[in-house]
């Protein structure tokens, strides 16, 4: 197989800030969002019997589903293979010649981001985080976004009850079709799209309800998980027993968006795809669990914890399909190769971090302890906030030079067609997953630490 005679590159050694005093008297805390839908009323804390159950309803039909642009600034500091800069330049260019244009791994004709912050005050509404590593993108298509955001309410409300009414301009907030869109610039239809723009809905629903204001506690939550989880990995068991579980399926919106985004997805995937998401899902339950035990005994977890943390509860589901969305796949062997895992975790990871700092100032609003990465800093290395959230932006910038190197690396030591698309689409949801948070001022402001 071709894996065997591909080099992997030498790898390296491997929420809001709390409101009251930061030792004794700690307020109560809540699981951070990893991207929640909607805008949450303030809440306390849903016993296990106060969760919320939507309306049982029969599983609906599939309804058919549909589609970007690339950008690189600085020098990648690569923490595994070493090589020079005119090496790395001609990795990041990518092949020539023809047919090889939609292959290139460099964000091209983009000026480099500014690394200064602004001078004072908070930035402007729609700005990038100062300081933050980031590659600017071109607006996403509007036609598309469009269309997306149609999709998405009809199936969302209308055919399977996710959302009532009247959290609909809430829905319309969240802009998942230019969110999807800047992701997946490469999608040859709206179809391709909508299995994408699916399962982060549906994802979405699961941390509303289960997990966040929507009648989510951390009580009990191992349960809701593992049930919702049948939904993408389907239950096998006898004859008599196997309707009961057919029927569970419809009795909560969680599960009926799992259910039915994971049947559209199927359209498309190869059984390889469809079990490698189900494996990125389990990870991310997995996450889901660790801050309700964490929750549940008061824990703020040091800055490494946390971090490992997020490596599971985090975008990895999204960036994981983008070949499935592009319309080809990565074979199972390139993709399970140690190098290319590191690379889908960095990016990952890297994404992550970016929901922590957009979504911090909105984070300040919701009651008691919101963890997540700057307030972890700010509590664990007794600094102020400020000094918390600007250590987390350093923490991300890391990640993302040492994502751009690994994959340089890994397209250097394994330059086949699908395996230097598959890194090059990961880098185009890195880059399309910062624009809309940076730009989506429905749900973000930043805090005024410049």
């Amino acid at each position: 197989m071709c894996w065997r005679t591909c080099r992997s590159p030498a790898t390296a050694a491997e929420r809001r800030p709390p409101r009251g005093p930061s030792a004794q008297g700690r307020p109560t805390r809540r699981p951070p969002r990893r991207r929640s839908a909607l805008r949450r009323p303030p809440r306390g804390r849903a016993p296990k019997e106060t969760v919320v159950r939507a309306v049982s309803r029969p599983l609906p039909g599939r309804v058919p589903a549909r589609p970007r642009q690339s950008t690189s600034s600085e020098e990648p500091r690569s923490s595994g293979a070493v090589m020079s800069t005119e090496a790395l330049g001609r990795i990041l260019r990518g092949p020539n010649g023809l047919g090889t244009a939609g292959l290139r791994l460099a964000r091209e004709q983009e000026p480099p981001p500014s690394a200064e912050p602004a001078a004072s005050g908070p930035p402007a509404a729609g700005s990038p985080v100062p300081g933050l590593y980031h590659h600017p993108v071109a607006e996403p298509d509007p036609g598309r976004s469009a269309e997306v955001a149609r999709r998405a309410k009809t199936w969302a409300i209308d055919e399977i009850g996710l959302y009532p009414p009247e959290w609909e301009d809430q829905f319309d907030g969240f802009d998942v079709g230019r969110y999807m869109v800047a992701c997946h610039p490469d999608a040859p239809s709206v179809d391709h799209l909508m299995a994408a723009t699916r399962l982060m809905i549906a994802e979405n629903a699961v941390d509303d309800y289960y997990c966040e204001d929507h009648g989510g506690s951390p009580v009990g939550l191992g349960g809701r998980l593992l049930l919702a989880h049948t939904a993408l990995d389907p239950f096998h068991t006898t004859r008599e027993l196997h309707p009961r579980w057919e029927e569970s399926l419809g009795s909560d919106a969680p599960r009926r968006a799992y259910h039915s985004a994971m049947g559209h997805f199927l359209d498309l995937a190869s059984s390889s795809q469809a079990d490698r998401f189900r494996h990125d899902m389990a990870r991310l339950h997995l996450g889901y669990l660790a801050e309700a035990a964490w929750d549940q005994i008061d824990h703020v977890p040091e800055v490494w914890e946390y971090l490992a943390m997020r490596q599971f509860n985090n975008f990895r589901p999204c960036p994981t399909i983008t070949d499935t969305v592009g319309g080809y796949e990565l074979p199972a062997d390139l993709h399970a190769q140690p190098a290319m895992q590191r690379v889908i975790a960095l990016a990952s990871n890297a994404t992550t971090i970016v929901n922590d700092l957009y979504s911090y100032t909105k984070e300040l609003d919701s009651p008691g302890l919101h963890l997540n990465l700057p307030v972890v800093i700010a509590e664990r290395e007794q600094c102020s906030r400020r000094e918390g959230y600007l250590k987390a932006v350093e923490i991300h910038n890391e990640l993302m030079h040492q994502f751009e190197a690994e994959a340089a690396a890994l397209a250097a030591a394994c330059p086949l067609p699908p395996v230097t698309r598959f890194l090059r689409g990961v880098a185009t949801w890195v880059d399309g997953n910062h624009h809309w948070h940076r730009t989506n001022i429905y749900r973000y402001t930043l805090p005024d630490f410049w």
